[in-house]
């Protein structure tokens, strides 16, 4: 059997705007709810500028590290945690959304949301990951994590913020490039890039 080539991709931006983005795509709960935080951050580009129309989706387990199972997410019923949401950014670049700290999803395991942006000039979205700063030893264990270069790994570290939220900035190239994700057809497994 012969291998197919794949065709070139085609730039995913700026033409979403007007077509993905739907009402509460950011809240994967409600805000103010019971143990709800703010996940929010900054795109940038390879000369340091912000991005104003790009988009991040997300998901994660709820806050027990349970993987939700639920459907709703494109029709949000305002209390339901839905584990999927997106965010798109402001013409400053900024993205914010309503969601509940992840729980490991193995006792030990590092918890971590999942990325994907979406922004202009790429030919395919980018993966990646953002991990709850706090529990060293979950982090020092985790599998992605320990196979990075010690310097590259904060880039996938967020910040906790004096309210309890979190801030994680994605950089697309240059200095403090976020770690992305390269995922093969023939496995199941992500390799960092």
């Amino acid at each position: 059997m012969s291998k197919l080539t794949a065709t070139p991709g085609q730039t995913v931006g700026p033409f979403f705007g007007y077509a993905l983005p739907f009402p509460k795509d950011n809240e994967l709960l409600a805000p103010g709810s019971p143990g709800s935080i703010r996940l929010q951050g900054t795109v940038y580009d390879g000369a340091g500028h912000t991005i104003p129309d790009a988009i991040l989706e997300i998901w994660q387990p709820d806050s027990e590290g349970n993987i939700v199972q639920r459907t709703g997410s494109l029709v949000r019923d305002g209390y339901t945690f839905t584990g999927w949401g997106r965010a798109s950014v402001g013409n400053t670049g900024v993205y914010t959304f309503t969601t509940v700290n992840p729980g490991p999803t193995k006792p030990g395991s590092a918890p971590f949301i999942s990325v994907t942006v979406f922004a202009r000039g790429l030919m395919n979205r980018l993966f990646t990951r953002i991990y709850l700063p706090g529990d060293k030893e979950a982090l020092a264990n985790d599998p992605l994590l320990s196979s990075l270069p010690e310097d590259r790994r904060n880039t996938l570290i967020a910040r906790r913020d004096p309210d309890g939220g979190l801030t994680w900035d994605v950089r697309l190239q240059g200095e403090g490039e976020t770690v992305f994700l390269d995922f093969h057809a023939d496995t199941t497994e992500g390799a960092a890039q």
